[in-house]
């Protein structure tokens, strides 16, 4: 760890003086008027020792790494976190469920409701058409609590739903977004014109068809296509060439490469025709072209790439172009944790039996 100012971290109080062996880190610190934190903070010391945690916040006191006030940090200080903390603490953020969050943007009060997207719910406040608790507002930057009253154009705008989820067989030649600056065409101006506004959770190029999501709910959609989350990504791949059954044994350990590096991936021969073959493939990561980058590393061309699955859900035999809701018992069982008391109807008050 390098310090830019002229002198040592010591703790403020009487201890030992604070080095990068306490902090055990490997990133840089800005010029700081003073030390990053006092070794007797429990907000940044380990419980069991006397020294700075890696991550500069205590996992038992749950401290965010990110609150400048804890940490004694200048705004414009930057630490090189672990990326795993990191990651943790936003799957921790964006993983409450909807009601139990203490607070939500105007805009994205707005959004769940139904009316409009996030990004048209602040252009409705930006001209002054959105009320809260009878106040019109100036400004999206504003926090909407339990119990507040929200209005657009001077009507209360509707409880939001609860999650929903769709399963949509995407074809080929639609790009997986609302407007193309290019004009060609989306997936949005194909589905059925009595679908609520939905997102989809993740993307698929415009040449690849399968099984794409669709959720009336953010959180829901950024939770589930997190690689953290765990689920399984399950294509059919059509390629140009002959492949090496060892060579596709050895993505198991995974692959870099330009300078990406691309998790564990299962690649499997289903069979070969002529001078084409099929592959089944599985990975939980994910990322752009993934699978055509990762297979013309070993010469093979993709001619055809179709997602016949997603964590539980599979595209089984629907058509192309065709929407199914997944049923709420269903998707209750299958979301993460967070996510299915908002499913779960509220039980009446039974009058206890007499035995």
């Amino acid at each position: 760890m390098e310090i830019a100012a002229g002198e040592a971290l010591a703790a403020e109080q009487p201890c030992r003086l604070a080095d990068c062996q306490h902090f055990r880190v490997g990133g840089r610190i800005g010029e700081l008027p003073h030390g990053v934190s006092r070794l007797c903070d429990d907000a940044s010391v380990a419980r069991r020792h006397h020294r700075a945690d890696r991550n500069l916040a205590g996992i038992e006191c749950r401290a965010r790494l990110f609150e400048r006030e804890r940490h004694g940090l200048p705004c414009r200080a930057v630490l090189n976190v672990s990326r795993h903390r990191r990651t943790m603490l936003r799957m921790e953020r964006i993983g409450q469920a909807p009601e139990t969050r203490s607070g939500e943007r105007v805009a994205k009060v707005i959004a769940r409701s139904g009316l409009c997207s996030r990004r048209a719910a602040e252009a409705l406040v930006l001209a002054g058409r959105v009320a809260l608790n009878g106040t019109t507002l100036a400004t999206p930057a504003v926090t909407v609590n339990p119990g507040d009253r929200v209005e657009v154009d001077g009507r209360p705008i509707a409880a939001p739903e609860p999650p929903r989820l769709w399963r949509y067989h995407k074809p080929s030649g639609l790009v997986t977004t609302n407007r193309d600056p290019e004009g060609r065409p989306t997936i949005f101006e194909r589905l059925p014109a009595d679908l609520p506004r939905v997102i989809s959770v993740g993307r698929l190029d415009i040449s690849t068809e399968g099984l794409l999501l669709l959720t009336n709910d953010g959180g829901l959609a950024r939770a589930l296509e997190l690689p953290q989350t765990g689920w399984l990504r399950r294509y059919r791949v059509r390629v140009h060439g002959k492949p090496d059954a060892a060579a596709l044994q050895s993505l198991a350990r995974g692959i870099t490469l330009d300078g990406t590096r691309y998790r564990e991936i299962d690649a499997r021969i289903e069979r070969q025709q002529g001078s084409n073959a099929w592959i089944t493939i599985a990975l939980r990561e994910g990322k752009n072209r993934e699978v055509k980058n990762v297979l013309s590393a070993f010469d093979l061309k993709v001619t055809r790439l179709i997602r016949v699955g997603f964590g539980p859900f599979s595209l089984g035999a629907m058509a192309r172009g065709a929407v199914e809701e997944v049923p709420r018992r269903i998707l209750r069982d299958q979301l993460p944790e967070p996510f299915r008391g908002a499913l779960t109807p509220p039980r009446p008050d039974h009058a206890r039996r007499r035995r």
